[in-house]
């Protein structure tokens, strides 16, 4: 099933974000706690790749057995920067073969010592185009609430988040963000530069402070004053602190749902209890 269906539907949508090992040994950890998430039937999971391409089969073959095993529906992701259009056509074909509709269509991250000038891809929308090109692919984007770190600034970030929807993209994915006041703001201001495509809210429960910290460093993303407090009290104590974490991210997505944001997604961290606990608590609300 195509996400843009998954999404046209009129009720509330929860998705889920796991990650592929990066190496193979340790496949079957992973592989057992993505299994235990996909149990939990989410409207759709998406599976990561990582820089380089270093996970791509991975990624396929885990969203290959969420499809196969467990029938929901898969979102792989796939960056383009550290690629060529060779290998992008190989990744497209296998995804093809595996029965996967839904790309999520990354830039990704320039490696270091990365000679720029030997780039085939720069920038997400030329993936976007590629894709297009080379199969009926159901495609997604990232979007940034807070603007892309590397932005000129937000009107430029929005005019390239353009660009990128008019190439071809179906919906978009936030990045984390903590306080739901930034969404509805950023809401408002893509609708007025007419991206008229779903926007899905990502939402990643911070259950321990060291995560807390290091997350919001390599993102940027502001962490409001409520939030800090809940650091602040419970970081010591790692079954409080989880148990607040959760409890704030809950928070957030009945406070979405409640505002006409439909679609949430959960960059899970492959923690099944985690995710088995967000959806215990809204159980009746998604229902």
């Amino acid at each position: 099933m195509k996400i843009s269906q998954i999404l046209s539907l009129d009720k509330p949508s929860l998705s889920m974000e796991v990650f592929p090992p990066k190496t193979a040994d340790n496949y079957d950890k992973i592989a057992e706690a993505v299994n235990k998430i996909a149990s939990l039937s989410p409207s759709f999971m998406s599976v990561t790749y990582g820089a380089g391409g270093g996970t791509s089969a991975f990624t396929a073959a885990i969203a290959k057995n969420i499809q196969e095993c467990y029938n929901v529906p898969s979102l792989a992701h796939l960056t383009c920067v550290s690629s060529n259009k060779s290998e992008i056509g190989r990744q497209l074909a296998l995804l093809k073969n595996y029965g996967i509709e839904n790309i999520l269509a990354l830039r990704g991250d320039i490696l270091p010592g990365t000679k720029l000038g030997n780039l085939e891809y720069h920038y997400a929308y030329q993936l976007i185009e590629t894709i297009k090109e080379q199969g009926d692919f159901c495609i997604g984007g990232a979007c940034y609430p807070e603007s892309h770190p590397e932005s000129e600034n937000y009107r430029k970030d929005i005019e390239y988040l353009k660009i990128k929807v008019d190439a071809g993209c179906e919906f978009l994915t936030t990045q984390m963000f903590f306080d739901n006041d930034i969404l509805y703001n950023f809401m408002y201001k893509v609708r007025d530069a007419g991206i008229k495509v779903p926007v899905i809210a990502g939402i990643m429960p911070l259950t321990n402070a060291k995560q807390v910290f290091r997350i919001t460093k390599i993102s940027g993303t502001l962490l409001p004053q409520r939030f800090r407090r809940i650091v602040d009290r419970y970081g010591d104590n790692p079954i409080a602190m989880k148990q607040a974490g959760i409890a704030y991210a809950c928070e957030q997505i009945i406070d979405l749902y409640a505002n006409g944001i439909n679609a949430v997604h959960i960059y899970t961290m492959n923690s099944p209890d985690v995710a088995a606990k967000i959806m215990e608590n809204i159980s009746e609300i998604i229902k």
